[in-house]
C-alpha cells in the first residue's frame, strides 16, 4: 500500500460530516432498532433467536487511487472498505460486507466487537481507527441478527488483505465517488415463491454490494445528503 499524503481539507470535511451524522445519532440513543425497507423483509426477525452483531464502516483516504467518476459532492480520494464473503461460507456467500461479525461475551459492546473481527478479516492495525460512533442497531431478520453499524475514520492506514480465505475471498477499499455515481447504481432484485423483493446496490470494481450491505451505504448516504439522483427501476437479478 502507498502512504497516503497529509488530509485535504474536504477530505476533512467528509470527516467532519460523518462525526456529526454519528453524534446525532448517539444522541437518540435507545431508539428501536431500524427495519429493512418493507422492498427487502423475507420474514420476521425472531426474538427467540435473535444475535447481536457489529459492522466497521471505515472511511478514509486509504490509497493514492482516485475516484473513476469523480464530482462536487465527495473529495475523490474518499474510500470505503468491504471484503467479499468467501463462496464456501454457509450464509450470504459470495456476498460484499463491511468487516465485521457476531458480538461475543467478552467483547466490550459492539465497537470492540467491529474492531476485532475488522482485525481478524483484513488485518488492519485498530490502533489506526479513529472510531466516529455507532449507529442505531439495524435488523437482518433473514439470520436473526440485530447489527450495529460502526463508523470509523482510518487515520493511520495499515495494509489490509484476506487473513483467512474461508471467510474472505477479497478485501478492497471503493471510492466513494464511485459508489455515488448514478451510472454504478442499480436495484438489486430476488425473486423468492413468485415474490420479489428489491434492495439498493451499487456495481464497483466488478462488484456487487447490494442486500442488507447496500441498505445500509444508501441509507448512509441518503442520510449525510451525498445521494446523486439515479434510476431505481434499472434492475439487476442476483439470485
Amino acid at each position: 500500500m502507498e502512504r497516503p499524503g497529509p488530509e485535504t481539507g474536504t477530505l476533512r470535511g467528509a470527516r467532519a460530516q460523518l462525526e456529526a451524522l454519528a453524534s446525532a445519532h448517539h444522541a437518540a440513543s435507545g431508539a428501536t432498532p431500524r427495519r429493512l425497507p418493507e422492498s427487502w423483509r423475507f420474514r420476521p426477525l425472531d426474538p427467540q433467536t435473535v444475535q447481536r452483531a457489529a459492522v466497521l464502516i471505515l472511511f478514509g483516504r486509504l490509497d493514492d487511487r482516485p475516484a473513476e467518476h469523480p464530482h462536487d459532492v465527495v473529495p475523490e480520494e474518499l474510500d470505503v472498505l468491504f471484503v467479499q464473503r468467501a463462496d464456501t461460507l454457509r450464509k450470504h456467500a459470495g456476498q460484499v460486507a463491511f468487516p465485521g461479525g457476531k458480538i461475543d461475551p467478552d467483547d466490550e459492546g459492539p465497537i470492540a466487537a467491529a474492531l476485532r473481527e475488522a482485525e481478524e478479516e483484513t488485518g488492519l492495525d485498530p490502533a489506526g481507527v479513529d472510531v466516529l460512533g455507532a449507529l442505531p442497531e439495524t435488523e437482518l431478520p433473514v439470520s436473526d441478527f440485530l447489527v450495529t453499524p460502526v463508523l470509523g475514520w482510518w487515520a493511520r492506514p495499515s495494509q489490509v488483505c484476506v487473513v483467512d480465505p474461508t471467510e474472505s475471498a477479497h478485501v478492497f477499499r471503493a471510492p466513494v465517488a464511485d459508489l455515488l455515481d448514478p451510472a454504478n447504481r442499480v436495484s438489486a432484485v430476488v425473486v423468492r415463491g413468485g415474490e420479489k423483493f428489491t434492495s439498493p446496490a451499487f456495481l464497483v470494481q466488478d462488484m456487487l454490494i447490494w442486500g442488507f450491505t447496500g441498505i445500509v451505504v444508501s441509507r448512509l448516504f441518503d442520510e449525510l445528503g451525498w445521494t446523486l439522483d439515479w434510476d431505481e427501476t434499472r434492475e439487476h437479478r442476483v439470485l
